[in-house]
């Protein structure tokens, strides 16, 4: 039987160094040093991972997949996209944003390690 979308998710964000995992608003998130950089929510979108993204990423996200993507409420003004774990989820791609979302959080030296595929 296949892993949940929720553990799926978090032995991809457990892998990264030094990510804790702290439930908060009664939802997991993941953190790096204390800062948050995913978070699994389960809300008016269904089950979705938030994460940080690079300027002008979100925008380009949700216009080309709003079926998959969208601004989260709260975050989404600081530029943080939420995918849905709903249906058939790439996980390769939900790797990569989470990836990224860690790079953009953690200090630049865990960020170096966490480099290509765990």
């Amino acid at each position: 039987m296949p892993a949940s979308p929720t553990t799926r998710l978090r032995r991809l964000c457990m892998a990264l160094p030094e990510a804790a995992e702290v439930e908060t608003w009664e939802q997991p998130t993941f953190r790096v040093r204390g800062r948050i950089f995913a978070m699994l929510h389960l809300g008016e979108h269904g089950l979705a991972v938030w994460f940080k993204a690079p300027p002008g990423s979100q925008e380009l996200l949700v216009e080309a997949a709003p079926d998959r993507f969208f601004r989260p409420p709260y975050l989404g003004p600081k530029g943080w996209v939420a995918l849905r774990l709903a249906g058939a989820v790439d996980w390769a791609e939900a790797e990569a944003l989470v990836r990224r979302s860690y790079s953009l959080i953690a200090p630049k030296r865990l960020a170096a390690q966490a480099v290509g595929p765990t």
